[in-house]
């Protein structure tokens, strides 16, 4: 209840201060009305899906939309508040060096803080557009995004080999048949040797994907599709019944996947062959650094595995990636990786600027990344989680093409 309490006086605070700017530029008492009518009603509506949350299972698209919402109204007060409170810090000081010369000029100049409250405002259209074309469009926003990586150990029969890799579809989120629809035809479209999937099918409860097991079975390439699992896939986020029946919820994805069609691996490993010659394709359940699920085994995924076997590894939290695997002495050569989702937000202008806030958590987030000789691609994800939608982070359908590098002569 004190964590309610808090949440709520420092909203209101922040509102009053954001509404100060709109006060300023118009005085038009329907169009304060309504932002104070909005501002309440977002709010009651996000207070109410959190508490009534508590009680159910899975994050509805529902309950994603009024988080979206939520977001779409407080950062850009946030980022007026940011300005408004610059001019302040500004006016307070020119008004005391005005006050100490002998004058009263400069604490408050009525044209200036109208500017500046209109300057405020516009900076603050941005994120609020930004938002809600995220949810509107840019989450089924789709982007196939190809790659060619070069190796000098790759068997020669897998030169020109090509994977496509999905990840983070995150079922339980999606609300437009179609749009998904579209997105798997265009999986299918590549026409990869094969497909990749690094986990979190799933928001949280395997019965999210009943509604799209028969769409996601029609995802065919010619080696077959492979897929592991994400921290969401464990149903670690939401309370049970019993331990008997998260288990049985584990068990019911895993037989899903089965069911349709693709080859789940589970610390384990499969190989595949070409005119006589092999790549190792490895995956491992979740490992992630900090508090996240550490059920991968990566000794166990690689057994009867050679260090001088070319190898793709499957883990779906990039951190693995760093902690454990790009020194590995078995030298991994490829490793594909999801969970980040770009944080969704970002901007990302190729040959110029890639930047997200999620860079700060995660050293690889999102594309190609090479140490040691070694690459990891993250994934930017297919669906989305929390915020129902993506600006300028654009959902991912990753192409990979393998070459044998060339030794001129």
């Amino acid at each position: 209840m004190l964590r309610w309490i808090i949440f709520i006086v420092v909203y209101i605070l922040i509102d009053l201060y954001a509404f100060q700017a709109l006060k300023t530029v118009t005085k038009n008492p329907w169009i304060q009305w309504l932002y104070a009518i909005i501002s309440v009603g977002i709010l009651l509506l996000f207070i109410y899906q959190l508490t009534q949350g508590s009680s159910t299972r899975t994050m509805t698209p529902g309950r994603m939309y009024v988080f979206g919402f939520f977001l779409a109204i407080l950062i850009p007060k946030l980022v007026l508040i940011i300005v408004m409170f610059g001019e302040d810090i500004i006016r307070l000081f020119v008004g005391a060096f005005s006050k100490i010369a002998g004058s009263d000029e400069g604490f408050y100049i009525p044209s200036r803080r109208k500017f500046i409250s209109a300057v405020a405002l516009g900076i603050a259209a941005i994120p609020f557009t930004s938002l809600l074309y995220g949810m509107y469009k840019g989450r089924y926003n789709y982007k196939v995004l190809k790659y060619t990586l070069e190796f000098d150990d790759l068997p020669q029969s897998f030169d020109g080999y090509t994977l496509t890799q999905i990840s983070d579809i995150h079922s339980g989120s999606f609300d437009n048949e179609k749009k998904v629809k579209y997105a798997v035809d265009l999986v299918n479209e590549q026409g990869s040797d094969v497909i990749l999937f690094t986990g979190d099918l799933v928001n949280n409860i395997a019965e999210e994907m009943q509604d799209w097991k028969d769409l996601f079975s029609t995802l065919k390439a010619k080696d077959g599709v492979y897929s592991v699992l994400g921290n969401h896939d464990y149903g670690d986020y939401v309370n049970w019944e019993s331990e008997a029946a998260k288990t049985e919820n584990l068990s019911q994805l895993k037989q899903l996947q089965r069911d349709m069609g693709w080859d789940l691996l589970l610390n384990e490993n499969r190989t595949l062959e070409r005119n006589g010659e092999a790549i190792k394709l490895i995956g491992i359940e979740n490992w992630g650094a900090g508090g996240f699920k550490k059920a991968g085994d990566l000794d166990k995924a690689c057994e009867n595995i050679a260090v001088e076997d070319f190898k793709i590894l499957m883990s779906h939290d990039p951190s693995h990636w760093q902690e454990q695997v790009k020194e590995d002495k078995r030298n991994i050569q490829l490793t594909l990786s999801g969970h980040t989702h770009g944080m969704q937000f970002g901007i990302e202008i190729p040959g110029w600027i890639k930047w997200s806030p999620v860079k700060y958590r995660y050293e690889n987030w999102a594309g190609i990344y090479e140490e040691f000789g070694r690459y990891i691609n993250v994934n930017r994800g297919f669906g989305y989680l929390g915020y129902p939608g993506r600006v300028g982070i654009w959902p991912e359908i990753s192409v990979i093409t393998l070459k044998k590098r060339r030794i001129d002569a």
